[in-house]
């Protein structure tokens, strides 16, 4: 069942052979192994009831310890639950006498899933503290993290990039949501692409519905903060056709960051709203949510509003998120005149980015400090900088800040190419906000922005873009049904839903639309 990719039929058997087993120590060992594989496969619930079983019978202390890592991995998810970490740390101290390598591994699941859930609830300062007392051993992502928090990015950015190749093979395979957040903070978006291929590869592959959510959720952010929402869309789309099928909640993060980008007030802060409340009562962290607030309002030129978030964002100082809040924090900061707290966002940026040295973040923090300093060459370093990358948002916005920097200086004719580049890529991709603040900017130059043609995603509702989109690759009804967990004729009454929206007929005309091509 396991090499056919069948995550609940392993969890199945391995209930079962439990079930049929005479010998105490098998059935023990077992039942551990069919509660992982339950949880592998979305079944918090069942994986739940199972170590109830296997804790009731004699443990060794490798046992105990492994007892503890899963009560903590399953309160981790609950919302009603906030032991999730103090449980994971107890197995990681029981195990390090025991077994120092696998305790190291079971402080960083701990950080990890705490990580992954949203409830850090200061769980890195205490692993970081207990691991400190281990015994020697070779560098790792414990010692480059804890460089990271106490001597900062310069010092720890060649650490973190051993730790993410990794003498065992790449940190992903093991820790795949620790990787991405360090790939982040790398500003790296390479590293990001090859860890979602592994986890939507491996995702497939294994039949495990948690990793291929994390793996869809992930390609949805980066098709978000790449410019590319018609595949954001369609990965959020499968994410939640899978989290419906197993019972599980939808993830969040990646729809705050599709909602910032495309920049639809009303719909995006009717989305934060719900999730805040969601946030609020199980005690999550809400940096997410004040990211997106500051992108979106940077984009409608509210600038207190962006203001206020990005502070509230950059306080939590979670990883990744702190340090994209920063560009948002430094514009909403210099519209507003505040200049200190730009100068300090500012330094702060740069001191991440010049120890990381990727285009992508050396070409933002170029921006950043064009809009502190007033200095030309920055605009341009900028552009050139971001010019090669896949950051299609930052590259539009470095062309707006040039030029609405230019038309602030009377220079008319050398702003309308950067804004008409900025208001097409904007526009082209369908990010309204900076669209619209694009295209206001070129009417005050006298030039009229040209409006964007139509697209599949203005009138199609996420799912219904998806199941477009791979109808247009040739997919069959039942292929597409059995991809998102769908009946056949639940599929064709989507499909009657989607020619009525966009005025078309048959699968031929799905696979004639140029903005319907790029499905997987």
């Amino acid at each position: 069942a396991r090499a056919r990719g069948g995550a609940a039929a392993t969890a199945a058997f391995l209930e079962r052979a439990a079930e049929l087993s005479p010998d105490t120590a098998q059935r023990t060992e077992r039942t551990l192994a069919a509660t992982r594989a339950h949880l592998d496969a979305g079944a918090t619930d069942k994986a739940a009831t199972l170590l109830r079983t296997a804790e009731s019978s004699g443990l060794d202390e490798f046992q105990r310890a492994e007892t503890e890592l899963l009560r903590g991995r399953i309160a981790l998810v609950r919302a009603d639950d906030s032991e999730g970490p103090a449980w994971m740390l107890r197995a990681a101290r029981r195990l390090a006498p025991l077994d120092p390598e696998r305790s190291r591994e079971s402080y960083l699941e701990a950080l990890e899933t705490s990580l992954l859930v949203g409830r850090p609830n200061g769980v890195m300062g205490r692993v970081l503290a207990e691991a400190k007392s281990a015994p020697p051993h070779p560098p790792d992502i414990l010692d480059a993290l804890d460089i990271l928090t106490s001597n900062g990015h310069r010092a720890a950015v060649s650490l973190i990039r051993e730790a993410l190749d990794g003498a065992r093979g790449p940190l992903w395979t093991r820790h795949p949501a620790l990787a991405i957040i360090l790939a982040a903070e790398l500003w790296d978006p390479d590293t990001h692409m090859r860890i979602i291929e592994w986890l939507l590869k491996y995702g497939r592959e294994s039949g495990s519905p948690l990793t291929l959510r994390l793996g869809l959720a992930q390609a949805a952010s980066a098709a978000a903060l790449t410019g590319n929402l018609d595949e954001a869309m369609a990965a959020i789309a499968e994410e939640e056709a899978i989290a419906d099928a197993t019972g599980a909640p939808p993830v969040i993060y990646h729809r705050l960051q599709l909602a910032a980008m495309r920049g639809r007030r009303e719909e995006a802060s009717a989305l934060f709203e719900a999730v805040m409340a969601t946030v609020t009562a199980t005690g999550q962290v809400a940096s997410n949510i004040h990211w997106a607030n500051a992108v979106l309002n940077n984009g409608l030129a509210n600038y207190r509003e962006a203001l206020a978030a990005a502070r509230r964002a950059t306080a939590d100082g979670e990883l990744f998120t702190a340090g994209f809040t920063l560009p948002e924090l430094v514009e909403a900061a210099v519209r507003c005149g505040d200049h200190a707290a730009a100068v300090a966002a500012l330094t702060s940026l740069t001191e991440r980015t010049e120890a990381c040295a990727t285009p992508m973040g050396l070409g933002i923090a170029a921006y950043a400090r064009a809009l502190v300093t007033g200095a030309e060459n920055d605009y341009r370093e900028s552009i050139t900088h971001l010019t090669d990358t896949p950051m299609l948002p930052y590259r539009a916005r470095a062309h707006l800040l040039y030029g609405e920097w230019l038309r602030r200086q009377g220079r008319r004719q050398d702003c309308r190419p950067h804004l008409r580049t900025a208001h097409e890529l904007f526009s082209g991709a369908g990010l309204e906000a900076f669209g619209r603040r694009a295209a206001g900017e070129l009417r005050a130059t006298g030039e009229t922005a040209r409006s964007r043609t139509d697209h599949a995603r203005d009138q199609l509702t996420m799912q219904e873009l998806h199941i477009a989109r791979l109808a247009a690759t040739g997919a069959t009804t039942k292929e597409v049904a059995a991809r998102l967990f769908l009946s056949p004729r639940t599929i064709d009454t989507h499909l009657r839903n989607i020619y009525r929206k966009l005025g078309i007929n048959s699968r031929r005309q799905l696979r004639d639309r140029p903005d319907l091509r790029s499905a997987d």
